[in-house]
């Protein structure tokens, strides 16, 4: 019994994936690592403040609008700071305290990057043995309120929507300008 042309071709074609799929190098077929701790906790943030990119969701979700653009004219900018206080001393990856914005060329904000606050227990810049940690970094400070009656605190900076030259969790980001004050 002979085979037909096309038969003979799907087998020899078959049989030549079979080879070389078994001369492929050992390590060519092994699943991708899984990815670092830091990346799993970065998807769960993404997960919770995408929606913010759309800035009436964030004001809805109990983080207060400011229009002071915070900025060094040496370190770079943060931008205006969005605070929800009921996430203050959060270190849930899920529930950053501020989200952090700066201007677009049509006059809106948009989202940049997100931050976690929480409140120096003992109230003394001296000492840091309370010091959080989120993503296998100490978190900065401890560090004198920003605003009248903010207390000594610690923080910490996520540039999850912006790319920071300076890092991804450092504070200052060398690209975001604030608009000129009057």
């Amino acid at each position: 019994m002979s085979l037909s042309r096309t038969v003979q071709a799907a087998l020899t074609l078959a049989a030549a994936a079979g080879l070389a799929l078994s001369t492929a190098p050992a390590g060519a077929a092994a699943p991708a690592p899984p990815p670092p701790p830091q990346q799993a906790a970065f998807a769960k943030v993404y997960a919770a403040t995408a929606k913010y990119a759309y800035e009436p969701l964030a004001i809805e979700a109990g983080f207060a609008r400011t229009d002071e653009c915070v900025a060094d004219p040496d370190l770079g900018g943060m931008g205006y700071h969005y605070v929800n206080p009921a996430n203050f001393g959060s270190v849930d990856p899920a529930k950053p305290a501020a989200l952090l914005y700066e201007d677009t060329a049509d006059g809106k904000r948009k989202l940049i990057a997100v931050e976690w606050i929480v409140v120096d227990a003992d109230q003394d810049k001296s000492t840091d043995d309370d010091r959080p940690s989120l993503f296998g970094r100490p978190f900065d400070g401890p560090m004198d309120g920003h605003v009248p009656g903010m207390p000594i605190h610690y923080d910490l900076h996520a540039w999850l929507y912006k790319d920071n030259p300076s890092g991804r969790l450092s504070p200052w980001n060398p690209t975001v300008h604030c608009p000129a004050q009057p």
